[in-house]
């Protein structure tokens, strides 16, 4: 009977009883759980990623996992609440094109500043409990397929500083309680929105306003004027103005860009424009603005561009042939060169067109939205899953 291999055997022994110890040094302990913000967070934008249905340039496939800081397009911070607390901050998913739609739990980050997303193919209509972003300071959904009404969770976002829903589809009015906000910055240009601007638009902090391409059915409201603190710029091209330029728009001396072509405007520029003394660029081509052009514009210290063509114009002074660039063709001057025929002047002058004619009548202020629940964020709608 052959001797057992004592070594051979207490080797074993020993290799039994080491690795049926705990090894510090082997066994890793489980990642930290993520904060209850980021586990929202989480929630949400797994919600997002369900409803997104085509992403060829692959900006949420390592959209996967708790940790969610590390989404391409995610972006987090410390809290401003609570400076020792990380949370989603941003989303910035501009030029993905994406196709999808936005669903409710995004309202779960109520944490959120920044929300970018255009230049994709996101449809459908903004999420109600956008209402519950109350620290929102940018919104821009622009060039998408969004559509419907204005999105109402807009009226509740009191720290949103720039709106932008340019190129979408949304159509309806817009409540004129939005000209309440605070806004610096807003384009709602290229839609399909029919309204009038209201009275109180006077009652913003705008710096920047762009309304293009849209319906507004009414006149340019005195009130404007109010807005001589901030002004900066003003598009209004094309959309459907009427009556005559408030008389006091002189009053907007810090406006740099001020374009009111392609409209239904009627009368003479007013004499009080000459106190737009930062004006450069002015454009009020293609109306049925009458009359001289006032000295005053074309005598602008930092003017240089001024086209008003298409219009009915009959003199204008030599100051405006020493600008930059101007454009007078097609008026009623009789010394100029590409203008209007005698007979098509003669007609328009013998049916003047008087502003009160217009029906040019202020617009009686939205009713405020419902008034919203406490800023609480609203329960999750799907269960959290672990990838």
């Amino acid at each position: 009977m052959k001797t057992p291999n004592l070594t051979l055997a207490l080797s074993l022994l020993l290799s039994f009883i080491f690795l049926s110890k705990p090894s510090h040094q082997a066994s890793n302990p489980p990642p930290p759980l993520p904060n209850p913000r980021l586990l929202k967070a989480y929630t949400a934008l797994q919600a997002w990623k369900h409803v997104i249905t085509s992403d060829p340039n692959n900006f949420t496939a390592n959209w996967c996992g708790l940790n969610v800081c590390n989404y391409t397009g995610v972006y987090c911070a410390p809290a401003p609440d609570d400076p020792h607390t990380v949370t989603v901050s941003g989303i910035d998913l501009n030029h993905a094109n994406i196709v999808g739609s936005l669903p409710e739990e995004l309202g779960l980050l109520t944490d959120l500043a920044l929300f970018h997303v255009n230049s994709n193919r996101f449809y459908g209509t903004v999420p109600y409990s956008f209402r519950y972003l109350h620290l929102l300071h940018e919104l821009d959904i622009s060039n998408n397929q969004f559509s419907g009404q204005f999105p109402l969770s807009v009226l509740y976002l009191l720290s949103l500083k720039f709106l932008d829903v340019r190129y979408n589809n949304f159509l309806g009015e817009i409540p004129s309680t939005l000209f309440d906000l605070k806004l610096d910055a807003l384009f709602v240009n290229n839609n399909k929105f029919q309204f009038s601007l209201p009275q109180n638009i006077g009652n913003s902090s705008l710096s920047v306003i762009v309304l293009a391409n849209n319906d507004l059915k009414g006149c340019i409201p005195s009130s404007f004027a109010n807005l001589k603190d901030t002004l900066d710029e003003v598009i209004l091209m094309n959309s459907g103005l009427r009556g005559c330029l408030p008389s006091n728009l002189g009053l907007l001396d810090k406006v740099k860009v001020f374009d009111i072509s392609n409209n239904d405007l009627v009368g003479a520029l007013p004499e009080s424009m000459g106190g737009m003394k930062s004006l450069e660029q002015l454009n009020v081509a293609n109306n049925k603005f009458s009359r001289k052009v006032p000295a005053s514009i074309c005598s602008l210290p930092k003017l240089e561009n001024f086209t008003y063509s298409y219009n009915y114009f009959c003199t204008q002074p030599p100051t405006c042939m020493k600008l930059q660039e101007q454009n007078d063709r097609k008026n009623c001057i009789p010394y100029r060169q590409l203008q209007r025929s005698p007979k098509e002047c003669a007609t328009f002058y013998a049916n003047l067109v008087h502003c009160d004619a217009l029906g040019c009548k202020p617009r009686s202020p939205s009713p405020p939205p419902p008034r919203s629940p406490p800023p609480s964020p609203p329960p999750p709608h799907v269960a959290y899953h672990y990838r």
